[in-house]
């Protein structure tokens, strides 16, 4: 068992990177267009047909008669609301998803340092000691283009006190098992210090499960 800091194979590949990064940015680009133009439209409007310039004060036109009065000096009378500036607002959901769509692709990684397992995610880290977790073995539906959907082997952990969890896909970018060496790591960590018996007998099974996908990279 080594406590050297080892990152862990998961995340998508670099052209699933890129792409979800472009797509990310685009989003976020036209979700920003869309906030700032009713506000640069709102203002070349004012320019080309001078409304909304100001008014005179009542003490400089109170002998007019009150029909003669601007709106803007009638008793009670209220500033026109502008629909068109808060029509902008309707971009702030494309902004938000551009950008958790470029945070998620350029930050997720995994790493285990000596025991404790950490995966970090478009807006947090979470950490949790797999030698003391409860941990099972799970899966995911991950999408293959347009061939369809495959269910991706995940390592589940939770802290028992905390209830904090952590989801390590098996499978890498390529949709690969994880390199021997990382597989081996993971199953060191959650048997080291564990009894072999009672509620942590699965753990132990588990991490047989792991060292021999280690030992059959190939899946033959």
């Amino acid at each position: 068992m080594t406590n050297e800091r080892i990152p862990l194979s998961v995340g998508a590949a670099s052209g699933q990177r890129a792409v979800a990064a472009v797509v990310g940015v685009l989003c976020t680009a036209v979700g920003a267009a869309f906030v700032l133009l009713p506000v640069v439209a709102d203002g070349l409007l004012r320019r080309v047909t001078g409304y909304g310039d100001p008014v005179p004060s009542y003490d400089g036109v109170r002998d007019l008669p009150p029909e003669l009065l601007p709106p803007d000096l009638h008793d009670g009378a209220s500033a026109a609301p502008a629909p068109l500036r808060y029509a902008g607002l309707c971009g702030l959901p494309f902004v938000l998803l551009g950008l958790y769509l470029v945070l998620r692709v350029l930050r997720t990684a995994a790493w285990l340092d000596g025991t404790r397992a950490s995966v970090r995610g478009a807006l947090g880290t979470r950490t949790v000691d797999l030698a003391t977790a409860e941990v099972r073995g799970g899966a995911v539906a991950h999408r293959i283009g347009d061939d369809g959907v495959v269910r991706v082997p995940t390592l589940i952990a939770r802290d028992r006190d905390s209830g904090r969890r952590v989801t390590i896909p098996l499978l890498g970018p390529g949709l690969g098992s994880l390199p021997p060496d990382e597989l081996r790591a993971l199953a060191d960590a959650i048997a080291v210090g564990r009894p072999d018996q009672g509620r942590d007998a699965d753990a132990h099974a588990l991490a047989g499960r792991l060292r021999s996908m280690a030992g059959n990279p190939l899946g033959l």
